[in-house]
């Protein structure tokens, strides 16, 4: 890097600081922090979701899956999302959205006391945000591992860095300021893909060309749709968790299904997102699929590739901007889970461990918001400086076999408890659901694994927790059906059609413990 990329950086910095100020100026309260108070439009919310889906780990985890194993990067991973996100363009945007419309709820999880009972609420509320600290710690450390290349930073230097830009800006602005910047670091991107895209391909003319390129040696079984551990089997298990996990099961894609106007606005939006899936990563993946004709990799899964290839390929200024959109993936992500992860500790946790939680007024409630957005980045920075360590491991591993692995435990009972299908499934489905899925993970992935000669496979390792917990939460609801008319007539305002565009005003937290989700059955 020179003086012209530094100023393409530290610009881009400035500029999402300064959208973070503007956006200031838009949250009076906990509803316009949390779901923008359901005002913002169904293509905002669609880029949104769409840039708070993917971090820094595409350009460095699964770019070294694509300089290993070519076409299979894309094949099952962006193209699951798209078709899982489209799916639930009809299946839960509509039911997500009239949370907040209909039960008046900030948080995805807030509904749960209601749809379940406090435990559950409760048990699905800390393991999420557990969860989801090990996750973004795992993209903090996916952008330090690229700034490191490129400017001989360490890696706890470039948490640091890109940790603190990202709290100014969220923690001020809230939803606001996530969507917004969303839409900026979207730009951008587009223009840095576009820009390295079109460098590779004018590198291929040495190589054969567009089309003759796959002939090369170095490609030798890239054009596989699925290959090496990347199966079948991973690819029906993932496209099940994708389905689950970007339509809300992560909380902060939830939130943006939550903060369009209505329910068919949501369900736009959600369209949106997936065309934006399948069409925008293959161009960010030919050149990462090229790659092996261009560099050769210094780490042993390729996660440095593509930062060695933008090294060569591009000229400063452009190298600048690249930078800035590896910059964007993960500040996307990673400030829409403060987001989501606040709301949920705000909303859900605190007026249960804490009475004067039950009694915060609105600004109260709106500064409590802030700290806990500040708090849950400090410790994902934290979790992010062990993420080579022997507990998590690669960054790929965090994200495919934690990350994935633990999610359908987590999400089931919060989505499926959205769908009439699944009105028999109670707090007794859901807990034993939840706690067997994460038994079974730790059992596939430990135990098993150790006294498995070549260890349990990836896909095996990912899938068995979703389907033990899929299983149980279905067997339970028969066994055990607990559909009273309460849980009944909470189902039907979900899934009933004719929101109105307004939102109603979000209560404060004291219905989270008093027993009171929203408004009161019967009125609309």
């Amino acid at each position: 890097m020179n003086g012209l990329d530094w100023a393409v950086l530290i610009g881009y910095f400035a500029v999402m600081v300064a959208i973070g100020v503007w956006s200031h100026k838009r949250v009076d309260n906990v509803s316009d922090f949390f779901t923008a108070g359901g005002k913002m439009p169904w293509w905002l919310s669609g880029i949104s979701h769409h840039m708070s889906g993917y971090s820094a780990v595409m350009f460095t985890g699964y770019a070294g899956i694509a300089y290993t194993y070519g076409v299979t990067s894309f094949v099952t991973w962006s193209f699951p999302i798209a078709l899982g996100i489209a799916i639930g363009s009809k299946l839960f945007a509509p039911r997500i959205n009239r949370l907040r419309s209909r039960l008046h709820v900030a948080s995805p999880l807030e509904y749960l006391k209601n749809r379940y009972d406090l435990k559950t609420q409760q048990a699905l509320a800390w393991s999420g945000m557990l969860l989801k600290i090990v996750d973004v710690g795992a993209k903090w450390a996916a952008i330090a591992t690229l700034l490191s290349v490129f400017t001989g930073i360490s890696l706890n230097q470039g948490i640091l860095i890109t940790g603190a830009i990202t709290a100014v800006y969220c923690t001020i602005g809230g939803l606001w300021a996530d969507a917004l910047t969303e839409l900026g670091q979207f730009i951008i991107q587009l223009l840095a893909g576009v820009a390295m895209f079109v460098a590779v391909v004018v590198r291929l003319d040495d190589h054969g060309g567009f089309f003759g390129v796959w002939d090369s040696p170095e490609l030798q079984g890239h054009e596989k749709p699925l290959v090496g551990p990347y199966g079948t089997v991973f690819l029906l298990a993932f496209l099940f968790i994708k389905l689950f996990e970007y339509n809300g099961g992560m909380l902060n894609q939830a939130q943006r299904y939550m903060a369009t106007p209505n329910a068919k606005e949501a369900e736009r939006s959600a369209r949106l997102s997936a065309i934006l899936w399948l069409v925008w990563p293959l161009v960010l993946f030919f050149p990462m699929w090229m790659s092996p004709l261009l560099v050769e990799s210094q780490k042993a899964d390729g996660s440095d590739s593509y930062a060695l290839m933008t090294e060569q390929l591009l000229p400063h200024g452009l190298l600048g901007l690249v930078i800035v959109g590896f910059f964007s993936h993960t500040m996307a992500m990673c400030s829409s889970d403060a987001n989501a992860i606040a709301a949920v500790f705000t909303r859900d946790c605190a007026p249960v461990i804490w009475a004067r939680a039950r009694a915060w007024n609105q600004s109260q409630g709106l500064r409590v918001a802030r700290v806990a957005t500040v708090v849950f980045l400090g410790l994902s920075m934290a979790a992010a400086t062990q993420v080579n360590s022997p507990a998590f491991k690669d960054i790929i591993t965090v994200v495919i076999k934690w990350v994935a692995g633990l999610m359908g435990p987590m999400a089931i009972p919060m989505m499926l408890g959205l769908l009439r299908a699944f009105r028999r499934s109670g707090p007794t489905a859901a807990l034993v659901s939840w706690s067997m899925g994460l038994l079974a993970f730790w059992l596939v992935n430990y135990p098993i694994h150790w006294n498995v000669e070549g260890g349990v496979p990836l896909q095996y390792q990912v899938s068995i927790p979703l389907a033990v917990s899929l299983v149980l939460y279905i067997l339970v609801g028969y066994i055990k059906p607990e559909d009273t008319p309460e849980r009944l007539a909470l189902i039907e305002k979900i899934n009933t059609d004719g929101d109105g565009a307004a939102s109603a005003a979000i209560p404060t937290p004291a219905g989270a413990a008093d027993g009171v989700v929203g408004a009161t059955p019967g009125k609309e």
